[in-house]
């Protein structure tokens, strides 16, 4: 029993030094980089952008090129003004587009929405689109009073971030294009809605 109970109390001691020496020194600080089978190229010769490190590519020996005058980045306050985030300086919605509606902006939305909104939305902006025949019922429609009273950069948030079951277009659909559809879902509300006493004297004769 004794035996037997040395040999426990060794093979226990084994096991507690082998652990500690594993696992007990993770978190810990050292200069030296840890043993790896494959580093994947996780370090590797390189120069810091903006450093002089002796670099004979450039005559002042810097790693890289400054910026250009007047450069923005992406991330900079300046950078997210109304036409990229449908809000203004005080957070409240953008009323009405930023860019300007033309024709050409509105065929642009119109190509837009025909690919990523119609599907579930319809081609007329009445909810039926292709998707309810496949049981997705909740889908708004356009000419629904309260996306009508809706701010123009409240439904560039929606097109932008999704809203319900509706996904997120943002990585679709620039800022721009975006506006553009809001521009073409504001056409099918006029197209929808509109009174024969809105349309311009000239174009009014044209109507059927």
């Amino acid at each position: 029993m004794r035996k037997f109970l040395v040999y426990f109390l060794s093979i226990w001691a084994l096991a507690v030094v082998t652990v500690v020496s594993v696992a007990g020194l993770r978190g810990g600080l050292s200069r030296k980089p840890p043993l790896e089978v494959f580093p994947d190229m996780d370090r590797q010769p390189k120069l810091r952008p903006q450093t002089t490190a002796g670099f004979a590519g450039f005559a002042d020996g810097k790693s890289s090129r400054v910026h250009p005058a007047g450069t923005v980045s992406r991330e900079s306050a300046r950078a997210l003004d109304e036409t990229a985030t449908g809000k203004k300086a005080d957070g409240a919605w953008v009323d009405a587009n930023p860019l300007s509606v033309t024709a050409e902006l509105v065929r642009r939305g119109r190509e837009r929405y025909d690919i990523y909104c119609a599907p579930c939305h319809g081609l007329a902006g009445d909810g039926n689109g292709f998707t309810t025949k496949f049981g997705m019922a909740a889908v708004a429609k356009l000419h629904d009073e309260r996306l009508i009273k809706m701010a123009d950069g409240e439904i560039f948030n929606t097109i932008t971030y999704g809203k319900n079951l509706m996904y997120p277009y943002a990585d679709k659909l620039v800022p721009n294009d975006r506006w553009a559809v809001v521009a073409y879902v504001r056409a099918l509300q006029v197209s929808r809605l509109g009174k024969k006493e809105e349309v311009p004297d000239a174009v009014r004769a044209t109507l059927k």
